[in-house]
């Protein structure tokens, strides 16, 4: 979503989301047959435009351990946002946060990488270790290698606007998995 901006502007500018942008008309990638079908006919008059819109999506992760799914479920975050595959591990950062329940632990720890990215650092991990979860306290400690955010190199996803609590599930029956919807 989101229309195409020259280079030269600030990332910032870049990633303005699908969401805040007035659009005159979708970007449907036509076919050359469809483009074809379009261009025998005169542009339709069209009175409307499309305006903001909330949108969410939901990250479903997992992992071996809890640990394992706390990591990948920051991974499916940004790789929401970039091919992840595309950063290079040039940079350490470590995040840390704290809850009242496993719950807020997540959502806080989740946050925090968002914080990462949007607080003029514009860090994207390539790959995140949680090393340790304290379930007693709720606090956990983790490490991300990974670079700044830069076009052309990197791939423009959808920017995550916010971590929610809706609908967020941690499970440790079988596999530990966990649930998080994020507004984009």
């Amino acid at each position: 979503g989101g229309g195409h901006v020259s280079r030269h502007q600030e990332v910032r500018e870049h990633y303005s989301s699908p969401a805040a942008m007035a659009a005159d008309e979708r970007d449907y990638n036509l076919t050359e047959e469809q483009k074809a079908i379009k261009a025998k006919y005169p542009p339709l008059n069209k009175k409307y435009e499309y305006l903001d819109h909330t949108a969410d999506v939901q990250l479903h992760a997992w992992g071996d351990t809890l640990e394992e799914a706390f990591e990948q479920c920051v991974m499916a975050m940004f790789g929401y946002m970039t091919d992840t595959e595309t950063v290079e591990p040039v940079d350490t950062v470590e995040v840390e946060a704290e809850g009242h329940d496993m719950l807020s632990l997540l959502f806080h720890f989740l946050d925090e990488w968002l914080y990462k990215f949007s607080a003029n650092e514009f860090f994207i991990p390539r790959e995140v270790k949680v090393l340790y979860i304290d379930r007693m306290q709720f606090k956990i400690r983790s490490i991300g290698w990974g670079e700044e955010f830069s076009l052309p190199k990197h791939p423009q996803g959808t920017e995550v606007k916010a971590i929610t609590y809706s609908a967020m599930q941690i499970c440790e029956d079988e596999k530990p998995e966990v649930f998080v919807i994020i507004d984009i």
